[in-house]
């Protein structure tokens, strides 16, 4: 049961990898570009955290709601520490959206390794139906997360290494669900719901403002809409429950 486990948190920790497609194109295509994958992470929290996390956080745990409200100010209060040392190193233009994508995506893939665990501890069948549940979302998210990086000024090795690094933290929560059982994540799932709802709305979706252009507005909205369908598709042909 323990090498399932590994296996599939050990599939889900290489999507992270999926930056390595844009070693295909020069560096300024993929900056171009890099808005749009903004306004399609941005989509794909929302429609994580709200058609994925908080549903089946509230079948879990009655107290779902209260626990969306503490991870929506767990990660105000990181996204203020993360300004206040940039300040004080005299770095007060650098943006911390970046670290709280890294922070916030580690923390969800934690939980993921735990649903992934709780899910082989029931039986095999549930085991990998989730897994491909798990990976059908992580997909886009992880190609939004990766474009995020590049736009706050990330290299594109730089991006690579810490959305893979972010990613494989499902390993561990793989681990720890599987020694010490799955009911942390009856906890962890509305938090991370509640992170995830913040950094879409508190720090991408003003972004996508920024550019007053008429076309480009459409392309940006019609991307974050298809940010969130695919997590809805993904949603209706992976679910498992």
């Amino acid at each position: 049961m323990l090498s399932s486990i590994l296996l599939a948190t050990f599939l889900d920790s290489l999507t992270g990898l999926l930056g390595t497609f844009s070693l295909f194109f020069n560096m300024e295509t993929v900056e171009k570009f890099s808005k749009y994958l903004v306004a399609f992470a941005a989509g794909a929290m929302i429609g994580a955290a709200f058609l994925h996390l908080i549903p089946e956080a509230f079948e879990i745990n009655e107290f779902s709601g209260e626990l969306l409200v503490v991870g929506f100010i767990l990660f105000f209060f990181l996204e203020r520490l993360i300004h206040m040392r940039h300040s004080h190193e005299g770095e007060c233009s650098a943006n911390p959206v970046s670290w709280l994508i890294i922070i916030g995506d580690g923390f969800h893939n934690i939980v993921d390794g735990f649903v992934i665990a709780a899910s082989f501890l029931i039986n095999p069948v549930l085991g990998w139906t989730t897994t491909f549940a798990i990976l059908a979302h992580e997909v886009p998210q992880e190609m939004g997360n990766f474009g995020i990086l590049i736009h706050h000024g990330f290299s594109r090795n730089k991006a690579i290494i810490w959305t893979f690094i972010s990613q494989a933290t499902c390993i561990i929560g793989g681990l720890l669900g599987y020694f010490i059982g799955a009911s942390l994540s009856n906890i962890l799932l509305p938090i991370a719901a509640g992170g995830f709802i913040y950094i879409a709305a508190v720090d991408l979706i003003p972004e996508l403002h920024l550019d007053k252009k008429f076309e480009k507005s459409v392309g940006v909205w019609g991307v974050f809409i298809l940010g969130i369908l695919s997590i809805e598709v993904f949603r209706l042909l992976f679910h498992s429950h």
